[in-house]
């Protein structure tokens, strides 16, 4: 589940799924496909989605823990 994702929608651009689809251009059931850890968005889709709500779109691709926080993979 992408906790983070919605708390950025709700708490920081105080967005329904149903808003943030529309200004993203997509459905509000891949919002929450992709909020419930169901679907990873492609490319395209995490640009639109990271562009309406103000952050990075790579963020969808980093690992989390349990409690949301983004973990390094891999060697630096």
């Amino acid at each position: 589940m992408r906790h983070w994702l919605k708390a950025l929608r709700q708490k920081s651009n105080n967005l329904t799924q149903e808003q943030l689809a529309k200004e993203a251009g997509i459905s509000r059931t891949m919002i929450t496909e992709i909020e419930n850890g169901n679907a990873n968005p492609s490319v395209e889709v995490a640009k639109k989605i990271a562009s309406v709500l103000g952050f990075d779109w790579t963020r969808f691709y980093q690992d989390e823990d349990d409690e949301g926080e983004l973990t390094k993979t891999g060697t630096e």
